[in-house]
Protein backbone atom coordinates (compact mmCIF):
# COMPACT_ATOMS: atom_id res chain seq x y z
CA UNK A 1 0.00 0.00 0.00
CA UNK A 2 2.73 2.45 -0.84
CA UNK A 3 5.45 3.97 1.30
CA UNK A 4 4.42 2.73 4.75
CA UNK A 5 6.49 1.64 7.73
CA UNK A 6 4.69 -0.18 10.52
CA UNK A 7 7.03 -0.12 13.50
CA UNK A 8 6.66 -3.56 15.07
CA UNK A 9 8.97 -2.92 18.02
CA UNK A 10 7.88 -5.06 20.96
CA UNK A 11 7.58 -2.09 23.35
CA UNK A 12 5.58 -0.03 20.87
CA UNK A 13 3.15 -2.92 20.41
CA UNK A 14 2.88 -3.29 24.19
CA UNK A 15 2.11 0.42 24.55
CA UNK A 16 -0.35 0.29 21.66
CA UNK A 17 -2.35 -2.28 23.61
CA UNK A 18 -2.37 0.10 26.58
CA UNK A 19 -3.78 3.00 24.54
CA UNK A 20 -6.36 0.77 22.81
CA UNK A 21 -7.78 -0.46 26.12
CA UNK A 22 -10.83 1.61 27.06
CA UNK A 23 -10.13 0.97 30.76
CA UNK A 24 -6.62 2.46 30.72
CA UNK A 25 -6.39 5.38 33.21
CA UNK A 26 -5.64 8.79 31.72
CA UNK A 27 -2.06 9.13 33.07
CA UNK A 28 -1.16 5.69 31.71
CA UNK A 29 -2.79 6.49 28.35
CA UNK A 30 -0.79 9.70 27.99
CA UNK A 31 2.47 8.08 29.07
CA UNK A 32 2.08 5.18 26.62
CA UNK A 33 1.17 7.56 23.80
CA UNK A 34 4.32 9.57 24.54
CA UNK A 35 6.53 6.48 24.44
CA UNK A 36 5.03 5.33 21.14
CA UNK A 37 5.52 8.76 19.58
CA UNK A 38 9.19 8.80 20.60
CA UNK A 39 9.77 5.47 18.86
CA UNK A 40 7.90 6.52 15.71
CA UNK A 41 9.77 9.82 15.43
CA UNK A 42 13.09 8.02 15.72
CA UNK A 43 12.06 5.85 12.75
CA UNK A 44 10.78 8.83 10.76
CA UNK A 45 14.13 10.64 11.18
CA UNK A 46 16.35 7.61 10.52
CA UNK A 47 17.57 8.80 7.10
CA UNK A 48 18.13 12.51 7.71
CA UNK A 49 21.16 14.09 6.07
CA UNK A 50 24.27 14.23 8.24
CA UNK A 51 27.25 16.57 8.05
CA UNK A 52 30.61 15.82 9.62
CA UNK A 53 31.79 18.18 12.32
CA UNK A 54 35.00 18.10 14.39
CA UNK A 55 34.61 17.47 18.11
CA UNK A 56 36.91 16.65 20.99
CA UNK A 57 36.31 13.84 23.43
CA UNK A 58 38.05 14.02 26.84
CA UNK A 59 40.84 11.95 25.24
CA UNK A 60 41.33 13.17 21.65
CA UNK A 61 39.81 14.95 18.65
CA UNK A 62 37.41 12.94 16.50
CA UNK A 63 34.68 13.37 13.91
CA UNK A 64 31.11 13.93 14.98
CA UNK A 65 27.92 14.61 13.05
CA UNK A 66 25.17 17.18 12.91
CA UNK A 67 21.81 16.94 11.15
CA UNK A 68 21.84 18.99 7.94
CA UNK A 69 18.07 19.08 7.53
CA UNK A 70 15.83 21.68 9.11
CA UNK A 71 13.00 19.79 10.82
CA UNK A 72 9.55 21.31 11.23
CA UNK A 73 7.04 19.35 13.33
CA UNK A 74 3.48 20.08 12.26
CA UNK A 75 0.81 18.67 14.60
CA UNK A 76 -2.72 18.65 13.23
CA UNK A 77 -4.85 20.20 15.95
CA UNK A 78 -6.00 19.03 18.33
CA UNK A 79 -4.99 15.36 18.54
CA UNK A 80 -1.57 15.96 17.00
CA UNK A 81 -0.57 17.89 20.13
CA UNK A 82 -0.42 14.55 21.95
CA UNK A 83 2.72 13.72 19.91
CA UNK A 84 4.46 17.10 20.04
CA UNK A 85 6.36 16.89 23.34
CA UNK A 86 7.60 13.42 22.43
CA UNK A 87 8.76 14.63 19.01
CA UNK A 88 10.60 17.60 20.53
CA UNK A 89 12.32 15.32 23.04
CA UNK A 90 13.87 13.53 20.03
CA UNK A 91 14.65 16.67 17.98
CA UNK A 92 14.76 19.56 20.49
CA UNK A 93 16.09 22.01 17.89
CA UNK A 94 13.09 21.52 15.58
CA UNK A 95 10.73 24.30 14.55
CA UNK A 96 6.99 23.87 15.20
CA UNK A 97 4.02 24.84 13.04
CA UNK A 98 0.31 24.16 13.50
CA UNK A 99 -2.55 23.19 11.23
CA UNK A 100 -6.11 23.16 12.56
CA UNK A 101 -8.42 20.88 10.60
CA UNK A 102 -11.88 19.86 11.75
CA UNK A 103 -13.76 16.94 10.21
CA UNK A 104 -17.44 17.43 9.44
CA UNK A 105 -19.03 14.44 11.19
CA UNK A 106 -21.87 14.35 8.64
CA UNK A 107 -19.93 14.56 5.37
CA UNK A 108 -16.54 13.45 6.81
CA UNK A 109 -14.94 16.27 4.79
CA UNK A 110 -12.06 18.29 6.33
CA UNK A 111 -12.34 22.02 7.05
CA UNK A 112 -9.27 24.08 7.89
CA UNK A 113 -9.72 26.61 10.69
CA UNK A 114 -6.11 27.50 11.56
CA UNK A 115 -2.77 27.53 9.74
CA UNK A 116 0.53 28.83 11.09
CA UNK A 117 3.53 27.04 9.59
CA UNK A 118 6.79 28.77 8.60
CA UNK A 119 7.64 28.52 4.89
CA UNK A 120 10.28 25.98 3.92
CA UNK A 121 13.75 27.55 4.05
CA UNK A 122 15.29 25.39 1.34
CA UNK A 123 15.18 21.97 -0.30
CA UNK A 124 16.59 20.37 2.86
CA UNK A 125 13.64 21.41 5.03
CA UNK A 126 11.53 18.44 6.15
CA UNK A 127 8.01 18.74 7.55
CA UNK A 128 6.92 15.89 9.82
CA UNK A 129 3.16 15.88 10.27
CA UNK A 130 1.93 14.56 13.61
CA UNK A 131 -1.58 13.10 13.89
CA UNK A 132 -2.43 9.94 15.85
CA UNK A 133 -5.20 8.79 13.50
CA UNK A 134 -5.43 8.52 9.71
CA UNK A 135 -9.08 7.56 9.23
CA UNK A 136 -10.57 8.78 5.94
CA UNK A 137 -7.30 10.49 5.02
CA UNK A 138 -9.03 13.78 4.23
CA UNK A 139 -7.32 15.82 6.95
CA UNK A 140 -3.89 14.48 6.03
CA UNK A 141 -4.37 15.28 2.33
CA UNK A 142 -5.54 18.79 3.27
CA UNK A 143 -2.43 19.28 5.44
CA UNK A 144 -0.10 18.05 2.71
CA UNK A 145 -1.80 20.35 0.20
CA UNK A 146 -1.11 23.40 2.39
CA UNK A 147 2.49 22.42 3.03
CA UNK A 148 3.03 21.94 -0.70
CA UNK A 149 1.72 25.45 -1.33
CA UNK A 150 4.23 26.73 1.25
CA UNK A 151 7.09 25.17 -0.68
CA UNK A 152 7.70 21.97 1.27
CA UNK A 153 9.27 19.42 -1.05
CA UNK A 154 9.87 16.81 1.67
CA UNK A 155 7.20 15.66 4.11
CA UNK A 156 6.68 12.62 6.30
CA UNK A 157 3.75 11.50 8.43
CA UNK A 158 3.89 10.09 11.95
CA UNK A 159 0.63 8.51 13.10
CA UNK A 160 -0.38 5.99 15.71
CA UNK A 161 -2.86 3.95 13.66
CA UNK A 162 -4.47 4.19 10.23
CA UNK A 163 -7.27 2.62 8.24
CA UNK A 164 -6.50 1.20 4.78
CA UNK A 165 -9.03 3.61 3.27
CA UNK A 166 -7.14 6.59 4.67
CA UNK A 167 -3.76 5.33 3.51
CA UNK A 168 -5.11 4.73 0.02
CA UNK A 169 -6.48 8.27 -0.15
CA UNK A 170 -3.25 9.88 1.05
CA UNK A 171 -1.13 7.91 -1.39
CA UNK A 172 -3.52 8.54 -4.27
CA UNK A 173 -2.48 12.21 -3.96
CA UNK A 174 1.00 11.86 -2.43
CA UNK A 175 2.39 8.41 -3.28
CA UNK A 176 5.96 9.19 -2.24
CA UNK A 177 5.21 10.61 1.23
CA UNK A 178 6.46 8.13 3.85
CA UNK A 179 4.03 7.20 6.61
CA UNK A 180 5.16 5.75 9.94
CA UNK A 181 2.60 3.84 12.02
CA UNK A 182 2.33 1.64 15.08
CA UNK A 183 -0.48 -0.32 13.36
CA UNK A 184 -2.48 -0.48 10.15
CA UNK A 185 -5.98 -1.38 11.33
CA UNK A 186 -8.74 -3.31 9.58
CA UNK A 187 -11.21 -0.75 8.25
CA UNK A 188 -13.46 2.24 8.86
CA UNK A 189 -16.96 1.89 10.24
CA UNK A 190 -19.96 3.73 8.77
CA UNK A 191 -19.24 6.76 10.96
CA UNK A 192 -15.66 7.04 9.70
CA UNK A 193 -13.96 5.65 12.83
CA UNK A 194 -11.08 3.20 12.67
CA UNK A 195 -11.71 -0.44 13.65
CA UNK A 196 -10.55 -1.86 16.01
CA UNK A 197 -9.05 1.55 16.72
CA UNK A 198 -8.92 3.20 20.12
CA UNK A 199 -11.80 5.67 20.00
CA UNK A 200 -11.12 9.38 19.54
CA UNK A 201 -7.44 9.96 20.37
CA UNK A 202 -7.93 13.70 20.88
CA UNK A 203 -10.84 13.24 23.27
CA UNK A 204 -9.01 10.59 25.27
CA UNK A 205 -5.77 12.57 25.49
CA UNK A 206 -7.58 15.77 26.51
CA UNK A 207 -9.99 13.90 28.83
CA UNK A 208 -13.02 15.35 27.07
CA UNK A 209 -14.88 12.07 26.44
Amino acid sequence: MGNITVVNHALIQRDLSIVRDKNTPLPSFRAALHRIAVGLVYEATRNLLLEETPIETPLEPTTGYRVANRIVFVPILRAGLSFLNAALSVVPEATVGFIGIRRDEQTLEPHEYHYHVPPAENEHTVAIILDPMIATGGSMVAALNRLSIDGYQHCAVVALIAAPEGIEKVHSYYPTVPIFLAALDRQLNDAGYILPGLGDAGDRFCATT
